[in-house]
């Protein structure tokens, strides 16, 4: 089980100075997934709570894998984990857009991640499209296509941090035109 949550602020020549409001609440989700014993596969769904989207929930189911080389940490490659979710949007209140024109458009995507992980050193790694990965929306076609990569180092075998960005290469529906972002993660 995995319970994310951001704050987030949007800049851009279009949008005003950084003035007091421009941080917000961003969605928080909760994803669930498992396998059997000796798969290699991992079956399950995303939850995001209607905090930072406008009332939207969404929901859907994922079905992921994981591959790593017989060398383990002697090999450069770490992982190959692709993930695959379609998410679907709803409004509880079951707002039309003329109704509620603060409702956006509710979610209809398909992600997929060709998650990487590549050694960098003990404990270091680069990770390849592990949080921003290919979307294609179905509601109204068009795909986003970005370059995401982020630095993760485990501290100990409970902490880990991470700082990441990402860059839009084929925008056909677009989400943004960059992103950085950093992580604090926490197993037990």
């Amino acid at each position: 089980m995995r319970l994310d949550t951001s704050y987030i602020a949007n800049y851009g020549p279009t949008l005003p100075s950084q003035a007091t409001g421009q941080y917000s609440a961003g969605n928080t989700l909760l994803t669930v997934w498992g396998g059997l014993p000796g798969w290699q596969a991992n079956f399950g769904g995303r939850i995001i709570f209607p905090f930072g989207n406008n009332g939207q929930w969404v929901a859907g189911p994922q079905v992921s894998a994981s591959f790593s080389p017989v060398e383990g940490s002697h090999s450069v490659l770490n992982d190959f984990s692709p993930l695959m979710r379609y998410m679907y949007g709803f409004d509880s209140k079951n707002n039309a857009g003329t109704a509620s024109p603060n409702q956006g458009t509710l979610l209809r995507t398909l992600s997929l991640f060709p998650t990487l992980g590549i050694h960098l050193a003990h404990d270091t790694q680069l990770r390849l499209w592990d949080e921003n990965g290919i979307v294609h929306n179905t509601a109204g076609g068009g795909w986003f296509v970005p370059i995401d990569a982020m630095v993760t180092h485990r501290l100990n075998k409970n902490f880990l941090l991470a700082i990441g960005a990402s860059k839009q290469v084929v925008e056909t529906y677009p989400e943004y035109k960059w992103s950085v972002y950093g992580k604090v993660s926490f197993n037990f």
